[in-house]
């Protein structure tokens, strides 16, 4: 269970991403960074249940007090609060997105007729409080293993389609013409089929029921309302083959993405304190499951993506299928299964903000339901508020996300460590070790915060060209 709750933490709903970062990075270097990144988060949850030991706490603010007194303390709420509100927001806002075109869908309605139940405002209130705030209300997280492993296996789920769709589709994909010909391949103009000639097989991009493979289908047949592509071999050659190293002005930004694919610090210790038979080995056993588990499913889903479409993925890789598919069951299945993942991890997220609440403000009073509930209440509501009135939120959230990210995986782990744990020297190896993770993660920090700051300059918040 413990697994689970850990393994649902990580993933987020970045991993739609992952295959605009390896069309960014090239296969090589994307596997490097990737792997160096779950080795640092490793050693950073290390680090933090060494302290943990030592600080004699299993509360990180509890930590923060022992280590800096009140600024450690409010360094690691904030911090906690920030990067977990920053994560439910991004996961309410796929939700308020995202399901109104699922249901319009199902519904195979053409466009947004105007119902309640299309609007995404009144969607993502109903989603909170029908489903998130009653799994919030749990008293541990425990209990929510069984939601975590549910979430889990709709990303699993996820992952099987697009490893399926990678073996039907065929390269060169109609759309990857589209700046050549000068002609829309969405679908929804083009009434009749594409054909598409690649090799021996041709294969049909029909509206109804997506493509299938015919490799003796004569063509002749349905030329008369088809376009047909006879591309040349050399574009053939180069739309469809795998780029190893790429360095462009995208390479930067993957960086700091990738670092934040394995951000779990906010709920290791709360995790932890509710292992059955803890112990400092068995956390670390859970987390290094935990981070391979999720480490696995980073690279096939980037992979398969990126193979699947090339340079032409787009930084969120469902909405790339749409390009292809004007209407696909299975891929409406898998939108349905991603926001039910989304949706399952908010009240995981939502646990730490509540602890630390808590902690700051009732310290050492007695359980109570009413407090434990209203909390909740108030987080979701907050969250709720923030997604329906503020839409650039995301962009202000890119920009603390990524400094409470850094203060979580690098700088927290490492400073506390540095000044709890008192039974090694400080010229000890391990000691030398946190410091330079201390100083990378400060470095870091400066220069992901830098990037987002030109971005900015470049492309002001909530113009089209914003990342």
């Amino acid at each position: 269970m413990s697994v689970f709750n850990l393994s649902n933490a990580i993933m987020g709903s970045g991993i739609l991403g992952l295959s605009f970062a390896m069309a960014n990075t090239g296969i090589i270097l994307f596997v490097i960074l990737l792997l160096g990144v779950a080795i640092l988060s490793l050693y950073s949850v290390h680090l933090l249940l060494v302290t943990a030991k030592e600080g004699g706490s299993l509360i990180y603010e509890r930590l923060g007090e022992r280590a800096f007194g009140w600024p450690g303390k409010m360094a690691a709420f904030g911090s906690i609060t920030l990067q977990n509100i920053g994560a439910m927001s991004s996961y309410l806002f796929i939700v308020k997105y995202e399901l109104p075109e699922v249901i319009r869908a199902f519904l195979g309605l053409e466009e947004n007729s105007g119902e309640w139940y299309l609007n995404g405002n009144y969607v993502v209130v109903l989603v909170s409080v029908g489903i998130i705030l009653p799994l919030s209300l749990l008293k541990n997280l425990g209990y929510l293993g069984y939601t975590s492993g549910f979430s889990l296996s709709c990303m699993v789920f996820f992952l099987g389609v697009l490893i399926y769709k990678k073996t039907i589709l065929p390269c060169p994909l109609p759309f990857f013409y589209q700046h050549e010909s000068n002609m829309s391949m969405n679908g929804s103009d083009a009434l009749g089929l594409y054909v598409l000639q690649n090799a021996s097989a041709l294969a049909y991009v029909s509206e109804a029921n997506g493509p299938h493979l015919d490799a003796h289908a004569p063509a002749h047949d349905s030329l008369h309302s088809a376009v047909q592509f006879t591309p040349r071999p050399e574009d053939h050659e180069d739309m469809c083959t795998p780029k190893y190293f790429v360095f462009n002005s995208q390479t930067a930004y993957t960086i700091p993405i990738l670092a934040f694919a394995f951000v779990c610090h906010p709920e290791v210790l709360p995790i932890y304190s509710e292992l059955k038979d803890r112990s400092r080995k068995k956390m670390q056993n859970v987390s290094n499951l935990s981070i391979l588990a999720m480490l696995v499913m980073y690279l096939l889903s980037a992979l398969f993506g990126y193979l699947t479409f090339y340079d032409h993925v787009e930084a969120e890789l469902l909405h790339t299928f749409t390009k292809v598919y004007k209407f696909d069951t299975m891929l409406l299945l898998v939108r349905l299964a991603v926001l039910t993942a989304v949706t399952l991890t908010v009240p995981i997220v939502l646990f730490p903000i509540r602890s630390s609440v808590i902690t700051l403000c009732f310290a050492g009073k007695e359980f109570s339901w009413i407090r434990h509930i209203l909390i909740a209440a108030a987080i979701l509501a907050f969250n709720n508020f923030l997604v329906i009135f503020v839409p650039t939120i995301r962009d202000i959230f890119g920009f603390i996300g990524s400094s409470a990210a850094t203060m979580l995986i690098f700088i927290l782990p490492a400073a506390f460590y540095l000044r709890l744990v008192k039974s090694l020297p400080f010229r000890s190896p391990q000691k030398i070790s946190a410091t330079i993770f201390l100083v990378v993660g400060i470095f870091f920090m400066i220069s992901s915060l830098s990037l987002i700051v030109m971005d900015w300059i470049h492309n002001p918040p909530g113009s089209k060209g914003a990342h």
